[in-house]
């Protein structure tokens, strides 16, 4: 499929699309453009007003009372698009639609901007729905550009004054003479405040809310006269609906300024390094927003030496609010993602938001444990769940297609080596085919991904995105307590045959302690402006104030290090105070020469010095207990406990049958049979010595191979001594592990023997 895919010219035009390749960034508008805006046609003494929120209703009453506004917003736009509205029709009557749309789309590409913002974000948004346009004609959207010329600064004073109650020069200590950019919607100012903070200052430009509505007004008034035409099978009212229910909120800066402190708070826990503008919000009104200014440069043009970790904290971000918070930046796009001086990655701009349901979030993962089983047949169910085919579809015939994209994904190296743009091009290929379609949530996963990936293969040809988002799977699927999430882990583990694996849960082991590493990357000047909070007194870097994130925060909601402070990656105390770290690393049993950090290619294709935990030792860089021991303890362990406990208690009947086993051979009783008494009982006699299977001799070797993995074969028996800097740091859980674990385990075991022992005596 590979092959023929790369000869599909319509493909590669697809993919470019949804990855994002044509977006254009450019920071000014371009020469000559020119945007026609609605303004003065309110009637005041009609005493209506317009809505604030999307109302289809409320906006067609409006303008159905305004008939001289309407007649003159049309005339405004068959000025500049009459030759383009004559050949649409053209195209209707003559039944040619979809072989004309590639031209229509050029087309309306290059009048599109002078029409207003309306038209600008309505054709940004079908740019990645390939269940609406063809793939070159998303092509050609794509091209679009945001950037227009600015309106007068006079004007942008008087809205500050009507928004603000007061003149700028009464709020603010300065503002820049020009804005320093201009959009559809309004433009942007740098300025500073009284008190000294420097900040960005966002003006709306005048008559955006009349040009919108009386555009979907005269939209939607087009959209219910082609449902009469049997030709048009999209229903361009709903899609405008949808549409513009979010737009609407793009209006709003009250609701943007609180998108970002959502946002910013969401981030704080995992990835307090990812830097927000702070909002104002006693600055910031439907039409004037103000945030903390942001030096930096886009992540896109850096030439630093870390832009490929910010791309890994950038892809964490975007999975976490995929899989975690599905509070989602709805706008992937280069110009929004900025390298701080400092070393850190700013995300900006949230007019623009969606929300993924729990649907969405845990069918991904669930998705993810399927495929890693090769379970085909609940992938496809998957993929009803997660909008890819349409719920009633026969399956039947999809499933040996996904079968062999997924087949050919997973070759070389199983889940963790899929490459994700591949997978996604397989998947695309489909929709040509079959009742398949890319959903739009999907479409802007791929833009986000694409963006970061096309940013890191610049400086990094061999980046892998899964290298970064599997350490982030397996953190979700280890301490989320979900059900559904829960059910997802087992699976993961024990799969559709229910056999634990236990190289398996060693990556997720892996991969988790990977994540706890490179989620703390990229903090910039954050440690060492804690460490000067510490020294004089305050509790922390954010302290009692704002962050840099926008959200307020204290040392317990502002992680520190988990492996330099004193909070570990669950927000709980540190369990152990640090050690000196051995003077060799331990592996299987034997001595592994080299310190730590050496050369050398870990698991997910990880350099070792990327926390590679099959090369290190028990303990961490700083010499504490290892963090995926360290999390079995946890209080976030609880249900990773209950499911390790039953392969222990496993392990130790088997343990103990064995060792029983060999005393009754070498005592030479091994024909001895010993009388049932019981009443009852089908069976008479039974074997003094117990019946030992491979399954059992496999559950055996699957704990030691975990343990072996814990502790680095620190209690290995080929080892000369214990490792007592492992026995001092359990000691302190010691106490828990009897009081708690140890009875579990008792109970479990003499369950599990009973059970046995009825099953042979009455079975």
């Amino acid at each position: 499929m590979r092959s023929s895919m790369e000869e599909n010219e319509q493909l590669k035009v697809l993919m470019a699309g949804f990855r994002g390749s044509n977006l254009d960034a450019s920071d000014f508008a371009s020469a000559g453009v020119r945007m026609q805006l609605v303004t003065d046609l309110q009637d005041q003494d009609l005493g209506a007003a317009l809505p604030l929120t999307y109302d289809p209703d409320a906006i067609n009453r409006y303008w159905n009372t305004r008939p001289t506004a309407v007649i003159t917003r049309i005339t405004q736009l068959l000025t500049i698009a009459g030759t383009f509205i004559g050949g649409l029709v053209s195209d209707l009557i003559a039944g040619c639609l979809k072989e004309n749309e590639v031209k229509r789309a050029i087309e309306l590409r290059d009048i599109v901007t002078s029409l207003g913002p309306a038209y600008i974000k309505l054709g940004q948004a079908l740019s990645i729905r390939p269940d609406i346009l063809s793939p070159a004609a998303m092509n050609e959207l794509q091209k679009l550009c945001d950037k227009v010329p600015s309106f007068d600064n006079t004007v942008a004073m008087q809205v500050i004054n009507d928004e603000l109650g007061a003149p700028w020069y009464e709020i603010y200590a300065d503002l820049t003479p020009e804005p320093i950019a201009a959009a559809s919607l309004g433009q942007v100012y740098k300025g500073r405040m009284k008190t000294g903070e420097e900040v960005a200052v966002k003006v709306q430009r005048p008559g955006v809310l009349e040009t919108v509505t009386v555009d979907l007004y005269i939209i939607r008034k087009l959209g219910l006269m082609l449902k009469r035409f049997p030709q048009v099978t999209t229903d361009v009212v709903a899609l405008l609906d949808e549409w513009a229910a979010r737009f609407f909120d793009e209006l709003d800066y009250v609701k943007e300024g609180q998108n970002a402190t959502l946002f910013a708070q969401q981030m704080a826990e995992d990835l307090p390094q990812v830097v927000v503008p702070k909002t104002y919000s006693q600055l910031t009104s439907r039409r004037v927003l103000t945030v903390s200014w942001l030096e930096g440069e886009k992540l896109s043009q850096s030439k630093a030496d870390d832009v490929g970790d910010l791309v890994n904290i950038g892809v964490i971000c975007y999975l976490k609010q995929l899989l975690d918070t599905g509070f989602f930046h709805a706008d992937p796009h280069p110009g929004n993602l900025i390298r701080t001086p400092d070393g850190r990655l700013a995300v900006l701009d949230f007019g623009l938001v969606t929300e993924v349901d729990d649907e969405i979030k845990y069918g991904m993962i669930e998705a993810i444990s399927h495929l890693i089983h090769r379970d085909y047949e609940a992938i496809v169910q998957d993929f009803v769940t997660l909008q890819f085919i349409p719920p009633g579809t026969n399956l039947k015939p999809i499933l040996p297609v996904l079968a062999k994209v997924f087949d050919q994904a997973l070759e070389g190296g199983g889940a963790k080596n899929i490459n994700f743009q591949e997978l996604a091009s397989d998947l695309a290929q489909i929709t040509f085919d079959y009742p398949f379609r890319i959903p739009p949530y999907f479409a802007l996963i791929i833009r986000a991904i694409g963006v970061l990936e096309g940013i890191a293969l610049v400086g990094d040809p061999e980046f892998a995105l899964v290298d970064e988002a599997y350490p982030y799977i397996a953190k979700r699927l280890l301490t989320d307590n979900s059900p559904r999430l829960q059910a997802a882990l087992r699976y993961m583990v024990y799969g559709k045959q229910g056999i634990f694996d236990a190289d398996r849960l060693i990556d997720l082991l892996n991969a988790f302690e990977s994540f706890a590493v490179s989620s703390q990357s990229s903090r910039g000047d954050m440690d060492q402006q804690q460490l000067s909070a510490s020294n004089s007194g305050n509790n922390g870097y954010y302290s009692s104030s704002t962050g840099s994130n926008g959200a307020s925060s204290s040392p317990s909601s502002s992680r520190q290090n988990s492996f330099g402070g004193g909070v570990g990656i669950f927000g709980g105390p540190q369990l152990l105070p640090p050690l000196p770290l051995p003077g060799a690393a331990f592996g299987d049993g034997a001595i592994a020469a080299g310190p730590l950090g050496s050369a050398g290619v870990g698991l997910f294709g990880l350099p070792a010095n990327r926390f590679d935990l099959r090369q290190q030792s028990t303990l961490d860089s700083q010499g504490r207990l290892r963090e995926a021991l360290r999390f079995i303890f946890s209080p976030e362990g609880s249900f990773f406990r209950s499911f390790i406990l039953d392969e222990v208690v496993k392990s130790i009947d088997a343990l103990s049958r064995e060792q029983l086993m060999v005393v009754v051979s070498r005592l030479g009783l091994d024909a001895i049979r010993v009388p049932v008494l019981l009443p009852g009982a089908k069976r008479s006699f039974v074997p003094l010595s117990p019946e030992l299977s491979d399954e059992d001799r496999q559950v055996v070797d699957n704990v030691v191979k975990l343990i072996n993995f814990l502790t680095k074969g620190s209690l290995s028996p080929t080892r000369s001594g214990p490792d007592t800097s492992l026995l001092l740091e359990l000691l302190p859980v010691l106490p828990t592990v009897a009081r708690e674990v140890l009875p579990q385990i008792t109970i479990q075991l003499l369950s599990r023997i009973s059970a046995r022992a009825v099953r042979g005596l009455y079975a």
